[in-house]
């Protein structure tokens, strides 16, 4: 009876995670399509291919939220082929959301106590990538 449960609840985790990979795929296809109109709108308005800053920025950020579903997609691959979250990954999707933030955000119009956690967020997800990589290495050479 709990082989069987066991197999159901598996199945239905599959299934389910198969079907966040085909939703975060068309997302991002559309998303890329989207991109590419707008960078193309942009271009063709006056002044004729130049942008303006606020246009450029709309277009990183929006590059970024791009890059961050693909970063997801990759993680949704391994927890696939593993049946486990890569940390690693996770770090590099909160890094790359940071690095949208920090891209669109206007340092002018903000309070400095949220530059300065913007800036702590950043410090604290690069100290945990960077242990969790030494972590993996250290594993990697006790294990040989």
């Amino acid at each position: 009876m709990q082989a069987t449960a066991q197999k159901l609840i598996n199945r239905v985790e599959r299934y389910t995670v198969l079907a966040l990979l085909v939703m975060m795929l068309l997302v991002i296809v559309i998303s890329t399509v989207e991109l590419g109109i707008m960078l193309a709108t942009d271009l063709i308005n006056p002044p004729f291919m130049l942008f303006r800053i606020n246009e450029l920025l709309d277009l990183f950020g929006f590059f970024f939220v791009i890059l961050i579903g693909l970063e997801l997609v990759e993680t949704i691959k391994m927890y696939l082929d593993q049946s486990k979250i890569h940390v690693e990954v996770v770090f590099l999707v909160a890094m790359i959301a940071v690095a949208r933030k920090v891209i669109i955000l206007d340092a002018k119009s903000n309070e400095p106590m949220v530059l300065i956690a913007v800036a702590a967020v950043i410090l604290a997800l690069s100290a945990g990538y960077y242990l969790v990589k030494r972590s993996h290495k250290q594993e990697k050479k006790e294990a040989a």
